[in-house]
């Protein structure tokens, strides 16, 4: 079985600035055979896109359940061909949209089958930006709804080019047929999505519970700040455990415990940030392990954990600072 290909790309925030993995290696390095590589030929216009020819689903024909996609037929289109299988209600997918979403790839001549996530069991969550996908996702899913199957022949142009995939056995001459399954879809307006947990401790800073993708309020105490790190529920959400080599997607917003002054923000940069918890500082590591999808963590990074007498170059963080971040887990990777 494959590894899941991701691509994460450095993030530009600060928590990744320091304290990474102790081997210095993201999984960029894993590898890639899902439409996430980036050998795209993205330099070509936008394709036309039709709804045919596509081979049929045999079978697994509901939605995210593995489908078995039948042998194209004659010659493939030489346009992105989109079809809306199963029709879902839920928010459009829009470009630069991060997606989570099951799906299974094909070569359309022979039928084989050169990657699937369902077998898995853990949805691909990937950027439909150029670079960071092949454009036949790229073009073919933007404008469809979460819940939403949709089945797509992507002609090499689109794909992985005239240099093909050949790790995964795909020539510059296939066309490839994916079928998707779209169980989510994530943005700037992204929040934590559960329950409100109580904030008694007034030792502690108080995060703010609003899920309507602006950023929350962080208030903190005039106390002396915590020696230990602290890793608390503020909203509670009911997805799968975080852990401690997962790869997460997240807004996250963080202020200096001496002040209270914001030094980094997903929300001021409006653009979500992934990456793996073995590339972090050890605060956001340890704090955020164990925690649910879907939750707001607050976490208080005392310098042990954090960034020490070293904080990064005109971060506006003085040695020895304690860190306070309210994290919003949106997804697992």
């Amino acid at each position: 079985m494959r590894r899941r290909s991701l691509l994460i790309a450095v993030p530009a925030g600060l928590v990744t600035l320091a304290g990474c993995g102790d081997d210095g290696k993201s999984d960029t390095a894993k590898s890639s055979s899902s439409p996430s590589a980036s050998a795209s030929a993205s330099s070509a216009p936008p394709p036309k896109i039709v709804d045919g020819p596509l081979p049929a689903i045999t079978a697994g024909t509901k939605f995210d359940e593995k489908p078995t996609v039948a042998k194209g037929t004659g010659d493939p289109s030489k346009n992105l061909a989109v079809k809306t299988v199963i029709a879902g209600g839920g928010q459009s997918v829009a470009e630069n949209d991060y997606i989570q979403a099951n799906y299974l790839g094909q070569i359309w001549d022979t039928a084989k089958v050169f990657d699937n996530s369902y077998d898995r069991k853990t949805p691909l969550v990937i950027q439909l930006a150029q670079g960071g996908i092949i454009d036949g996702w790229r073009y073919g899913l933007v404008g469809k709804k979460v819940g939403s199957r949709v089945e797509m022949s992507v002609p090499p142009t689109w794909g992985y080019g005239t240099s093909g995939n050949s790790q995964a056995g795909i020539k510059g001459t296939d066309t490839l047929v994916f079928v998707v399954d779209i169980q989510n879809t994530f943005n700037a307006k992204s929040s934590a999505k559960g329950k409100d947990v109580a904030q008694s401790d007034a030792a502690l800073p108080k995060v703010g519970t609003n899920t309507d993708g602006k950023a929350p309020s962080i208030t903190v105490p005039k106390a002396t700040a915590p020696t230990k790190l602290v890793a608390n529920y503020v909203i509670e959400g009911d997805g799968d455990e975080v852990k401690a080599d997962s790869s997460v997607l997240v807004q996250y917003k963080g202020v200096l415990w001496d002040g209270g002054k914001e030094f980094d923000s997903t929300y001021s940069r409006g653009q979500l940030t992934s990456f793996s918890l073995q590339q972090v500082v050890k605060g956001w590591s340890q704090g955020l392990t164990g925690k649910k999808v879907g939750s707001r963590v607050l976490i208080v990074v005392p310098p042990s954990l954090g960034y020490g007498d070293s904080p990064p170059s005109g971060s506006g963080i003085k040695k020895d600072s304690t860190l306070v971040f309210s994290v919003d887990i949106l997804a697992k990777m």
